[in-house]
């Protein structure tokens, strides 16, 4: 995984299915959060913090609620 280090602390929402097919997340030390899917742990995104607090305020205000 690029840039990402080995320490890096991923985790998955208490609302998980517990079928191994998650979103994790761990916060970097440098301040960014990296993002990937359970199943597929080497195909990783990264984005800034700030990114990542407009993410969740839009998901707090259902902006990504499927049609």
């Amino acid at each position: 995984m690029k840039d990402i280090p080995k320490s890096a602390v991923w985790r998955k929402s208490s609302k998980s299915n517990g079928q191994g097919a998650c979103v994790e997340v761990a916060f970097l030390d440098d301040g960014r959060v990296a993002l990937r899917e359970s199943d597929e742990p080497d195909s990783v995104v990264v984005t800034s913090a700030v990114k990542w607090d407009a993410f969740l305020a839009g998901v707090r205000e259902n902006e990504f609620d499927r049609p």
